[in-house]
């Protein structure tokens, strides 16, 4: 599967949770799969179960099967449990903190906006979404960016942002900085990477 551009309704009706704030209002009123049979009863199969997740989880993080599995052979020689070092990685991705800061509504135009270089990384340009982050890091506008239309518009947005416990944001500088590296407990997704783990293992 490739990298999902396109509208997340119909995904989050198939996968069953809200992949953007949009998605949210549309499952409330139809919370079942897209399609004429959606409302019957499905038997999905282990395998079954274990690709969806895998599926939920390159939609979620914007990720092709490729780069994904590379995410997987690394965690699977981290010390620990594989699964929760996998979405550590995930969520340490350069795209997915400035989502977290707030810089971003969607993961999508947080990965847009790396790619255009709108980031410093302790000082320096960093335009690769998928740079991982370090305990430590600062995370900034460039100065020519703070000025553009898009940052202007984000002013008022930034100063309302409440950031997950292991970053922390000073909208004045529109910098942040990542504090820690988040446990499972603090990773706020329903991604079942226990499944992920297994798909990966067989």
């Amino acid at each position: 599967m490739a990298r999902h551009t396109g509208p997340k309704i119909k995904p989050s009706r198939r996968f069953g949770q809200a992949l953007t704030t949009k998605a949210e209002k549309y499952l409330a009123r139809r919370n079942y799969r897209p399609g004429q049979h959606g409302q019957n009863p499905q038997r999905v199969s282990e395998y079954g179960m274990q690709l969806r997740e895998k599926q939920k989880a390159k939609l979620t993080y914007g990720i092709m099967e490729k780069q994904f599995r590379r995410y997987y052979e690394k965690a699977s020689k981290k010390v620990g449990i594989t699964g929760d070092a996998l979405l550590q990685m995930l969520e340490m991705r350069l795209d997915n903190i400035v989502y977290r800061l707030g810089f971003a509504t969607t993961r999508a135009q947080a990965r847009q906006l790396v790619s255009h270089g709108f980031f410093d990384v302790n000082g320096k340009k960093v335009n690769i979404p998928s740079y991982q982050a370090k305990v430590g890091d600062e995370v900034a506008v460039r100065e020519g960016k703070r000025k553009s239309k898009y940052m202007q518009t984000m002013t008022e947005a930034l100063a309302k942002v409440k950031t997950v416990e292991w970053v922390s944001l000073n909208p004045a500088d529109f910098k942040g900085k990542v504090l820690s590296a988040p446990n499972r407990d603090q990773i706020d997704s329903s991604i079942n990477s226990q499944l992920i783990v297994e798909h990966y293992s067989r």
